[in-house]
């Protein structure tokens, strides 16, 4: 987070960064049946549209699918080599008061399957900002995004929204403002 001291205007920041996007990033590795075989051996998942590719190619979707869960995954950058999250550097962008988050809610809506063979992508974008109290800062700073997983056909896979809480510490909201918290 980009911590403001001082006159802090929450308007002028909403007019600034509210609509703003990330590119369209590709994830790096496609959809792979044997990454999707993995995770569900490891979970104990036994569905056959994630497992068998015979009952997966006799389905409505022609191909064995990834659990929902794993759609992110596919649409990142994957866990090795490291590599920045552009999602996550343009919401550590976003000027607040404090430096501490609150990851608060994160939800998830799953539009069509993810299919073995296909490349993901993911845009993110900042689409609400404002203030509400919290017990620690009652002046805190919360951001919602909004992150679009994309197929190679620009179809629309996933649609997750997060929901950040950033507060200053106490010592921070005594000396800056002369508040205390409730």
């Amino acid at each position: 987070m980009v911590r403001v001291t001082g006159r802090y205007d929450i308007d002028a920041v909403r007019r600034e960064w509210m609509g703003r996007k990330t590119e369209v990033v590709p994830g790096r590795y496609p959809v792979e049946y044997d990454s999707i075989r993995r995770h569900c051996h490891m979970v104990e998942d036994t569905n056959p549209l994630f497992l068998d590719p015979q009952y997966g190619k006799q389905s409505e979707w022609g191909s064995v699918i990834a659990p929902p869960v794993m759609t992110r995954y596919f649409a990142g950058s994957g866990v090795w080599p490291p590599s920045s999250d552009e999602g996550v550097s343009l919401l550590l962008q976003v000027p607040t008061r404090g430096e501490r988050n609150i990851n608060l809610n994160t939800e998830w809506e799953y539009i069509r399957p993810a299919k073995v063979g296909d490349h993901l992508s993911s845009q993110t974008e900042v689409i609400d900002i404002y203030e509400k109290s919290i017990k620690l800062d009652p002046r805190s700073v919360w951001i919602k995004t909004e992150m679009r997983i994309t197929n190679q056909d620009g179809e629309l896979v996933a649609v997750g929204t997060n929901t950040l809480c950033t507060h200053r510490t106490p010592e921070q909201v005594e000396s800056e403002e002369g508040e205390r918290p409730l």
